[in-house]
């Protein structure tokens, strides 16, 4: 699965331009399902038919788009101003490189501040290709870019840019692979555009009309020095989400997944995440709403170009899925 993450990775697939990543996750998973299709804003869907008449249908979801970067405008010495294509935090943008998407890479910087504490925006910010003018340059405004990060295989831990979300991208194609049989009529969808609006989840829940859904992304950890008063844990197993910025996750969701990893003597973790949101928030509430919970991978470093998980999560978020989906589902409410 490590080879998997690292191909998944280092390919690029900035929201709204998911195109190459969208061809890699098809490429992998074509010899093992019969039925997928992109609809009309991107979406990757593959659905596997039901065993029985009496499952659920069960949408299973993954955004494949990253952060990234657009240009703006081009000065007449070929330095490049920018802007965020999602949540791009200034203090991880200096001294990073990244790719343009027609291959082109640059190193940003920023004009001299003479404030050294002083958090530099990302407007005096630039990005560097080496050019000497602006006739030299291919980069034109409109153009993104990703940033640079390779993939580095620590042991049990794993670092590099995007694994929000290609592990959860990649959680799905090993599903794919190892779900021979299920009771329910699942779709797995890979969604666009969730680093901006979490357009590509409202589609794909128009379309698909599911009985409830699962969510495949990371969360933030508590678990580095000084760091969030958050208690996720690199090591400790999936976070099943209780609530985050953007939506309170079904109960009756919770519950179910949190007996299913106790009875599979799967360890899990329990979230609550105050800043950030997922594609479950806009699944929730489409049509006359969608019981929807979220599976959350650990990781430190959300959102720079070197975030970090223990692959032994990814690992256990595979397992407890699987239990999820090939098992008849009961949901119930406590009273």
């Amino acid at each position: 699965m490590k080879a998997l993450i690292k191909k998944l990775v280092e390919t690029s697939g900035p929201s709204g331009r998911e195109d190459e990543i969208r061809a890699a996750i098809r490429a992998e998973i074509e010899p093992y399902i019969r039925e997928i299709r992109t609809d009309s804003l991107g979406n990757l869907i593959v659905r596997k038919n039901a065993e029985s008449n009496s499952g659920l249908r069960i949408m299973l979801s993954a955004h494949m788009d990253e952060i990234g970067v657009i240009a703006t405008h081009v000065d007449p010495n070929g330095f490049i101003r920018f802007t965020n294509i999602g949540g791009v935090y200034p203090k991880y943008c200096l001294g990073s490189r990244v790719r343009f998407l027609d291959g082109t890479r640059g190193i940003i910087d920023s004009e001299r501040n003479p404030k050294n504490n002083e958090q530099i925006p990302l407007e005096k910010m630039f990005i560097d290709t080496g050019a000497s003018s602006a006739s030299t340059v291919s980069i034109k405004p409109g153009d993104m870019a990703v940033f640079e990060g390779p993939f580095v295989d620590l042991g049990d831990k794993i670092t590099a840019k995007s694994l929000d979300n290609r592990l959860g991208v990649a959680v799905l194609i090993e599903l794919i692979k190892q779900t021979a049989a299920s009771p329910h009529e699942l779709y797995f969808v890979f969604t666009v555009q969730e680093e901006m609006q979490q357009s590509g989840a409202v589609t794909a829940t128009y379309g698909i009309q599911p009985d409830l859904a699962i969510v495949v992304d990371v969360t933030a950890t508590g678990d580095t020095p000084n760091g969030l008063r958050m208690e996720v844990s690199l090591g400790k197993g999936p976070a099943v989400k209780l609530c985050d910025q953007g939506m309170v996750c079904d109960p009756g969701i919770v519950k179910w997944m949190k007996e299913t990893a106790e009875k599979a003597g799967i360890s899990y973790q329990l979230e609550v995440l105050e800043k950030g949101t997922t594609d479950a928030r806009p699944i929730q509430i489409s049509r006359a709403g969608v019981p929807s919970g979220v599976v959350s991978i650990p990781c430190r470093y959300v959102h720079s170009p070197s975030e970090m998980v223990d692959f032994q999560d990814v690992r256990q978020s595979v397992r407890l899925i699987q239990e999820l989906i090939t098992n008849p589902i009961q949901l119930t409410y406590d009273t």
